[in-house]
């Protein structure tokens, strides 16, 4: 999915990106309200992360502009206002959520996830489940999420990639730069480091025992394998 961040704050919009695409999304940057306007007709991302006060355009004309072109993108409102009326307006201008400055990483991240959530399931077959299972855990991609018993466990889009890959090359070795071509992308700068730690990460949330993992073996020299 590409995301696109609107925010005249350098280190803010840096840190941003650096976090979501951790996530798996791809993210376009912007600095001020114009550029936003811009890389939005260029690019159409499937999420727009606006902040309101702007150069040039502040969030509220961006959003305004997105929304006589689309009804349905979601927007989420970056902002250090506080105050009750900024809220409203944003929301009757058609915003899906607000993040308010200064923000947690968990927030973002679950905010975006819940938008993310309610973007899959619109864009879902009616009547088509796309769940998969891997061992005793059953993976609900536009969901993001997996279930374990009464367990819920959060997923992002990168763990996702990941985890239908060798879902679909079940029995097979998915070598490391398959993985990262796949899951991280073609521009991507291989880092067995970035790989081993997304997967170390990954087993942690999704295997009983992280140290004995049923779901993701691990083929020393090669990459990783799903036995079923």
């Amino acid at each position: 999915m590409k995301l696109l961040i609107a925010e005249d704050d350098l280190h803010i919009r840096q840190g941003l990106a650096a976090l979501l695409e951790s996530e798996g999304y791809q993210c376009i940057e912007a600095a001020d309200g114009d550029q936003a306007w811009q890389l939005y007709q260029q690019h159409e991302p499937d999420l727009v992360l606006l902040d309101i006060m702007m150069p040039k355009q502040d969030g509220y004309a961006v959003c305004r502009r997105i929304r006589q072109r689309d009804e349905q993108l979601p927007v989420i409102f970056i902002t250090a206002k506080s105050e009750e009326i900024d809220q409203v307006l944003g929301l009757e201008l058609g915003a899906d959520d607000y993040i308010k400055k200064p923000f947690g990483s968990r927030e973002v991240v679950a905010r975006i996830r819940a938008v993310t959530r309610r973007c899959l399931r619109s864009v879902a077959e009616p009547n088509v489940d796309d769940s998969f299972i891997m061992d005793d855990l059953v993976i609900r991609p536009s969901e993001l999420r997996a279930i374990r018993d009464d367990q819920v466990i959060e997923l992002s889009l990168r763990d996702l990639k990941i985890l239908r890959l060798l879902f679909e090359q079940q029995g097979k070795v998915v070598d490391r730069d398959s993985l990262f071509n796949h899951c991280w992308g073609r521009d991507y700068f291989a880092n067995s480091r970035t790989l081993d730690q997304h997967i170390s990460k990954l087993r942690k949330v999704i295997e009983l025992d992280a140290k004995a993992p049923k779901i993701i073996s691990t083929v020393h020299g090669i990459g990783y394998r799903f036995d079923n």
